[in-house]
């Protein structure tokens, strides 16, 4: 058999490596090299010294700058640690350099979420949630379920149908739920995601059956939904959160929110010109109606029946001491007890969602606030005509507040006055001071506005334009909801006077006047509404949009134009 020809690659000499005796057999791992035959470097880190670190991303100017400059350079661990002053500062730079100061934070997940609200489904970014090793996908029914159960936390505690569906939507988006719609109707929590648009969508809903003021677990909501958003905290994570935030009990017991009612009506009297007596008899008379209010929630009768026994009490009160003769002025009594009973946390909230679209929600919080403000009618109407009948002869509707100018005593009672309904609505003890603070500023713009001669309505206005813009800007600092900062401070501003005249005008019999006293009653209150909602969207303009995927402007509703 002929064998094949030789090429020329096989006549080529094969390699000293290939003849050498002393190569290594083939599995025989190659001897070291030699230390001369190292290749060097003078770049070569010495021996003993480390590898620098890289860069880091600028720290946040809210953090300490130990932490931050530590954290900056790398050095986090044993004793390669930079050297650090007494005071926390670095001993040297940092090969870096100094981190640049950040004056403002990421924009909070409110103005986030509400911004992708707005915007259509097929238009909206996907999640950029990251997946953990162990996790498969999220479960849908169980995500559902704690975004419904965080609304209605949300929804009972008094906040706007928007904040109450932006932080739906934004619980469903962190857990990778893209097309995901929540809808909010008053006492009505509903969500419905579709995976597809060829997949049955999945909706839920839930009930809500009490509500309550307790700002302190509104604070708490508002925590774990920044978590949620920012951090990526599991489900089961969340879940535990928001047991224990439900375990909590209010910060504030049953009795100190009694003496804070008496507090409140009493700084209230204060304000139109009470006296240290007038002080006295409206803080009696409104614990005396708290309790009576607490014993009818205990039968379980109706909020609107805890409302009428809660106005009667003040109103007696003022109507004994007119009856006296002593000279007291009886009319700031009962308007100190009507300050503590106007509803202007739900009025407020009731005119916020009319103004950001939510028609039905808003309607129904409103036909809420008419009724209890009919049930405060009728409990200190009832008491006044009793005492008209047995001649109050020092119940005089023509009497007003307007000669009473004494600025130190009405800027303490406005501090007294917003002290007290940060007690009432359960605040966590650090935000008692800046909505303390928040009320004594408002009440200082609106009576230097009416000392200029400016009309009243468009002096609480303004006045209560800055509380949201306030509000809003603290807020947003805190990464917390607007209503501890807001909803206190607008108490010195309600319309306590003017209803009092109202009622007392309709107990006598003068119709027309008490239609006027009712009216400027009504124009105040929503001036209130007006302004805060006003100062929290002037608030925005001075908050950075988010950028990116997400739309640059916060979307409106088009006009309609009349048709």
């Amino acid at each position: 058999m002929a064998s094949d020809p030789e090429t020329p690659e096989d006549r080529k000499p094969q390699s000293d490596e290939a003849r050498s005796a002393f190569t290594p057999p083939l599995g025989v791992p190659q001897p070291p090299l030699h230390e001369d035959e190292h290749p060097t470097s003078e770049f070569a880190l010495p021996e003993g010294m480390r590898a620098e670190a890289p860069a880091e991303p600028e720290g946040s100017a809210f953090a300490p700058p130990g932490s931050a400059l530590n954290s900056a350079t790398g050095s986090t661990t044993g004793t390669h640690q930079l050297p650090t002053t007494p005071a926390g500062w670095p001993a040297f730079t940092p090969p870096h350099g100094i981190p640049v100061v950040s004056l403002t934070k990421d924009v909070p997940w409110q103005d986030r979420m509400r911004t992708m609200l707005r915007m259509p489904v097929t238009e909206r970014p996907a999640p950029e949630r990251i997946e953990r090793a162990d996790e498969t996908g999220p479960a849908v029914p169980r995500v559902l379920d704690l975004t419904l159960r965080i609304g209605e936390i949300l929804l009972a505690g008094g906040e706007g149908a928007e904040d109450v569906e932006a932080a739906m939507f934004g619980v469903a988006h962190a857990y990778g739920l893209e097309r995901v719609e929540p809808t909010v109707t008053f006492t009505l929590l509903s969500i419905s995601h579709q995976p597809s648009l060829v997949d049955d969508p999945v909706t839920a809903s839930r009930t809500v059956r009490r509500r309550g003021v307790d700002y302190t677990r509104l604070s708490a909501v508002f925590q774990l939904v920044d978590d949620i958003t920012s951090d990526g905290i599991t489900l089961e994570e969340a879940y535990r959160g928001l047991a224990e935030i439900r375990r909590n009990r209010h910060p504030y017991p049953s009795w100190a929110l009694t003496v804070a009612s008496g507090l409140l009506s009493g700084a209230a009297s204060m304000l139109v010109g009470g006296g240290l007596t007038v002080f006295v008899a409206a803080a009696i008379g409104s614990m005396l109606g708290d309790r009576l209010a607490w014993l009818a929630s205990g039968r379980g009768l109706p909020e609107f029946y805890q409302f009428v026994a809660a106005a009667m009490p003040p109103a007696a009160m003022g109507v004994a001491l007119s009856m006296t003769h002593s000279g007291v002025q009886a009319s700031a009594v009962i308007t100190g007890g009507l300050f503590a009973l106007i509803p202007g946390r739900a009025l407020v909230a009731g005119v916020q969602d009319g103004l950001t679209g939510y028609y039905i929600t808003a309607a129904a919080r409103l036909l809420e606030v008419g009724y209890l403000i009919v049930g405060i009618v009728i409990g200190v109407l009832g008491v006044l005509y009793i005492g008209v009948q047995l001649s109050a002869h020092t119940l005089n509707p023509e009497e007003g507040f307007g000669s009473f100018d004494e600025p130190v005593v009405q800027i303490i009672a406005s501090l007294l006055l917003a002290l007290a309904f940060c007690v009432l609505l359960q605040q966590e003890r650090h935000t008692v001071l800046f909505a303390t603070f928040n009320g004594g500023v408002a009440w200082v713009i609106y009576g230097a506005l009416t000392q200029a001669r400016i009309h009243p309505v468009v002096a609480t206005t303004i006045a209560a334009g800055l509380v949201g813009l306030f509000g809003q800007l603290l807020s947003r600092y805190r990464y917390a909801s607007a209503l501890p900062y807001v909803t206190a401070a607008i108490g010195p501003l309600l319309p306590g006077s003017a209803t009092y005249f109202a009622l007392l005008n309709f107990a006598q019999g003068n119709l027309d006047s008490g239609v006027s006293s009712l009216i400027k009653a009504i124009s105040l209150a929503l001036a209130i509404a007006v302004g805060v909602n006003l100062g929290g969207e002037v608030a925005r303009l001075f908050i950075k949009a988010p950028s990116g995927e997400e739309a640059a402007t916060r979307r409106a509703a088009k006009r309609t134009r009349g048709f």
